[in-house]
């Protein structure tokens, strides 16, 4: 386990100290020989991958690293060869020396759906929390923040982050393979947080907000998006076993319902960005994630519900902001 010692110096100028007493034992323990039996595949084909220019970058209007010219065909080969074996790709779409990783999910459409309507990242402190691969980590670098740090606990998603980063070179970016219960309690040092596509996973709702509100530092922002239903302030969906084939799906609250409960954890200022019907145009099966996906999850005969008969896939953005 290497490469972090950039981040425990950055921790410590922005006052993560507290946290530093905890984050290398957790690390360590993350990457054990023994944590996951693909590991050390997944190293081999990051180890494996070209040493290459990184001439052009482009993380304002996508993430796109190198072009198609700054490659041998050899070198090509290797690079999509050693990519290729860290298959699934969920989060994405990357441009890597002409390569377009297409992922299942079109993150950059839920990037486009938030990022003129939050608070400027302009050398601000960043979470992402649940982030899988970075994506998201790379736009919100290339909106000016200052530090971002994204935690994910599949170890796969982590080493794909490894992956890209080893071709952009150094940068003040980092994903971390912890959950947010493994953050400090009351860390109180971002000013923005980002937890997309995370609460619907968790048991206690309630418990998510407010371990995103301690990571908070006060007057800190809050970006959250997450399953939802149609309803009024009482409306919450419970799934009795799956949802749209999802073993851990446990709460789908109506917008008010959430507005309420991020009001109870003392979340202020609260506004709706975006509610939006997720399509198979926006998450699907693809060369690069060949599993099933959203297309195989829903009914048949009517797509607006899922195959279990719930209503089908439908996701609210919201930001919100702490004392």
């Amino acid at each position: 386990m290497t490469g972090y010692q950039s981040l425990y110096a950055e921790l410590a100028k922005v006052g993560g100290a507290e946290w530093l007493q905890t984050l290398p034992a957790q690390l360590q323990n993350a990457f054990a020989s023994d944590s996951h039996g693909d590991l050390p595949g997944w190293q081999a084909a990051i180890d494996q991958l070209p040493e290459l220019p990184t001439i052009t970058t482009d993380l304002l209007n996508e993430v796109r690293i190198g072009t198609t010219n700054d490659l041998t065909p050899e070198q090509a080969r290797a690079l999509l060869t050693n990519l290729t074996k860290l298959h699934p790709w969920r989060k994405g779409p990357f441009n890597v020396y002409g390569i377009n990783i297409d992922s299942e999910w079109r993150s950059d459409w839920k990037w486009e759906r938030c990022k003129d309507h939050i608070s400027p990242l302009q050398n601000r402190l960043v979470l992402d929390v649940g982030c899988g691969n970075g994506y998201h980590c790379w736009r919100m670098l290339g909106a000016g923040a200052k530090l971002v740090i994204g935690i994910d606990p599949t170890l796969l998603s982590v080493m794909q982050f490894q992956a890209i980063k080893k071709l952009y070179g150094a940068a003040a970016i980092h994903v971390l393979p912890l959950a947010v219960e493994d953050m400090p309690a009351n860390l109180k040092l971002f000013d923005t947080v980002f937890s997309m596509g995370v609460l619907y996973h968790r048991r206690s709702p309630i418990d998510h907000l407010l371990e995103l509100k301690a990571c908070l530092r006060p007057g800190g922002e809050l970006i959250l998006e997450t399953l939802v239903i149609l309803g009024g302030s009482d409306s919450v969906l419970v799934p009795a076993q799956r949802y749209a084939q999802m073993r851990n799906v446990w709460f789908l609250p109506s917008c008010e319902a959430l507005m309420g409960w991020m009001r109870r954890c003392g979340y202020r200022n609260i506004r709706l960005l975006d509610i939006s019907k997720t399509t198979s145009a926006e998450q699907r099966s693809t060369t690069w994630m060949r599993f099933h996906s959203l297309a195989d999850f829903l009914d048949a005969d009517n797509p607006d519900l899922t195959c279990e008969g719930l209503p089908a896939p439908v996701r609210a953005m919201l930001v919100a902001n702490i004392d």
